[in-house]
């Protein structure tokens, strides 16, 4: 049995003495206990140097992604070449698979391999003379650091936090612009108070007061190059007939210098956006697509990292940013949220009301497969997430032909919108309406009239007699 063993500076092969000793795998540490013990086990047969840190930069990256160096295949050949009936012990089952396709060399792994391996690791000293301990722990260490750059593969176009501080820094940018503007419209409302209802642009707003400064010089002033020839028309009507108070011109030098503040800003603010947009496209494409630029940033942002995130189910990837809601409506037993920061993606947007749950749901799962496709995988394309946008587009198209289908009948055949066709019809006034007493026939009436006929005759004869 031989053994392929890769430290820091060299290449080794070595070939196991004992093997019923290998047997008991429980036990196989106590025969490492002493470099003595050790060399009883196992013998140096091959020892091959690397030239430095580089090359074994190089082998020991290949041996991580389980590859095949040219070293480890010069060493092995010329075992194969020797000892072509031998077992290779392999510490990998992917590297042993590797092994045995190119150079048709039986090898093995198993717990024993493991076990013998540590103990081969720890008198590694002992069994191969004249390696310095001090410069191997050195070595060791600058190996160390330049394989975990290695597996990191650090890339500038890879890092999120950048990602997470632009986001944050757009977020306080459009407060601050909210703050600014409203107070620039608030401040020379006092003196032109028409211009607020006229110009509803906001940065359009700050270039006018910039540009003019006092309301009356409007009538002499082009703005054409900032409003529509229309809305500037009416700004120089009004400024004539203005209802606002005069100020000095230190007061109009100070909100020009805050507009001036608000225009800046603003390009800023547009700059910042086309780098985050940039960044996102680089680093999570696939996102990017699913839900956009903004709504991306601010996952990761609220995940902490894209790995971290990667780590989320969708269920709650759909709740992140309402976690408050979550627990309050845990906490008071009513119905959980629906959604989260994901809310505000177009696709959720779009959808009706009622369909926004079942939207969000499956957009949520779909982000969940695209954002760890971005962080884990190697492409760089953003295929998979448009493949996966045109699935919950279709998804939401068919909730909402849903919607309209007929309710009576099999339910599969859409509602048809009959024309409409204007009847007129000439309706006439009954007069019987407007009487509220019984109708009463003819007959009766005539009967009535009788009876009362008949009966009057009598009462006189009665009242005569009683005078009498």
């Amino acid at each position: 049995l031989n053994l392929a063993v890769s430290c820091v500076v060299f290449f080794s092969s070595l070939q196991v003495l004992n093997e019923k000793k290998l047997q008991e795998v429980d036990s196989l540490w106590k025969e490492f206990e002493t470099p003595e013990k050790a060399n009883k086990i196992v013998k140096l047969k091959h020892f091959e140097k690397f030239q430095d840190t580089t090359e074994a930069l190089a082998a020991s990256t290949a041996l991580v992604e389980g590859k095949l160096s040219k070293n480890l295949k010069k060493i092995l050949k010329k075992i194969v070449a020797k000892d072509a009936h031998e077992q290779l012990a392999v510490a990998d089952a992917k590297l042993g698979g590797v092994i045995k396709e190119n150079l048709n060399l039986s090898c093995i792994h198993s717990p024993m391999v493991t076990e013998l391996m540590r103990g081969i690791r720890s008198q590694i000293e002992g069994l191969i003379t004249g390696l310095p301990s001090r410069e191997m722990s050195a070595m060791c260490l600058g190996l160390a650091h330049s394989l975990s750059r290695y597996k990191l593969k650090f890339s500038p176009d890879k890092v999120d936090t950048m990602i997470i501080q632009a986001i944050s820094l757009l977020d306080d940018l459009d407060k601050e612009l909210n703050n600014y503007i409203m107070r620039c419209r608030e401040w020379y409302g006092w003196h032109f108070p028409e211009l607020g209802k006229i110009v509803t642009d906001n940065l359009a707003y700050c270039k006018c007061v910039r540009q003019v400064g006092d309301r009356s010089n409007f009538a002499s002033s082009d703005v054409s190059d900032i409003l529509p020839e229309e809305i500037e028309e009416d700004v120089k009507a009004a400024a004539e007939i203005s209802m606002g108070t005069e100020v000095s011109e230190e007061d109009i030098n100070n909100i020009i210098h805050l507009c001036d503040q608000v225009i800046e800003i603003s390009a800023y603010r547009a700059q910042l956006y086309d780098y985050l947009k940039n960044r996102m496209m680089a680093i999570a494409p696939n996102l990017t697509v699913m839900v956009g630029e903004l709504v991306g940033a601010r996952l990761i942002a609220h995940a902490g990292s894209l790995l971290n995130l990667a780590k989320h189910p969708a269920s709650t990837v759909q709740l992140l940013g309402a976690e408050k809601a979550l627990f309050r409506a845990l906490k008071t037993k009513r119905d959980t949220p629906k959604f989260g920061l994901i809310y505000h993606a177009s696709l959720v947007g779009q959808s009706s009301t009622k369909n926004k749950g079942k939207i969000s749901r499956m957009l949520a799962a779909k982000t969940a497969l695209t954002i760890r496709y971005d962080a884990l995988g190697e492409g760089t394309s953003g295929e998979m997430g448009a493949e996966n946008r045109l699935k919950v587009e279709m998804r939401l198209r068919l909730l909402e032909e849903r919607g309209i289908r007929r309710i009576s009948g099999t339910g599969k055949a859409l509602a048809k919108a009959d024309k409409y066709q204007n009847k007129s019809e000439v309706k006439v006034f009954d007069p019987s309406g407007d009487s509220t007493l019984p109708v009463v026939s003819k007959k009766r009436k005539i009967q009535e009239v009788d009876e009362q006929d008949t009966e009057v005759p009598v009462k006189a004869k009665k009242f005569k007699a009683d005078m009498k």
